[in-house]
């Protein structure tokens, strides 16, 4: 058995995009549109997955844009998303200064949560020891739920 994807469907591609790839840095790797299904299937991997990804396919994630409009409700029974980051105060900023809210700061220089533009969690973990704890993070309060 091996992991190839995780599917998540996305109400608006670009807002989507510009949080995966622009704020939270993964890569797209490749885009398959179906206009007979009106829908547009984008695979994204994380930058020390994009050879993995060229090679298997996997793992990756899959957003499924659906071209006529839907209401999507419940995301947070999905569970979440988790990717190790090489930095995970500089990455928390970057997402800060893009106006992502930090649902749970990285108060102990391992472990925050965000979310995506259409409320999908996804859990930030620092690769290695956790860094030494320091401001702004270490007093941040927790936001909304993740």
């Amino acid at each position: 058995m091996q992991f190839l994807h995780t599917m998540v469907r996305v109400s608006d591609l670009d807002a989507s995009l510009r949080f995966y790839c622009d704020l939270l840095g993964l890569k797209e790797v490749r885009r398959k549109e179906n206009e007979k299904g009106r829908f547009t299937l984008v695979f994204l991997a994380a930058p020390e997955d994009e050879s993995r990804s060229a090679e298997l396919k996997a793992p990756e994630l899959e957003l499924t844009w659906n071209w006529d409009p839907e209401a999507y409700t419940g995301g947070r029974s999905f569970g979440h998303l988790a990717y190790r980051v090489d930095d995970i105060y500089a990455l928390c900023e970057r997402l800060r200064q893009g106006g992502v809210t930090i649902n749970r700061p990285p108060r102990d220089g391992h472990m925050a949560f965000v979310r995506s533009p259409d409320g999908i969690s996804v859990e930030l973990l620092q690769k290695g020891d956790a860094l030494p704890s320091r401001e702004p993070w270490a007093s941040m309060e927790n936001i909304g739920t993740w």
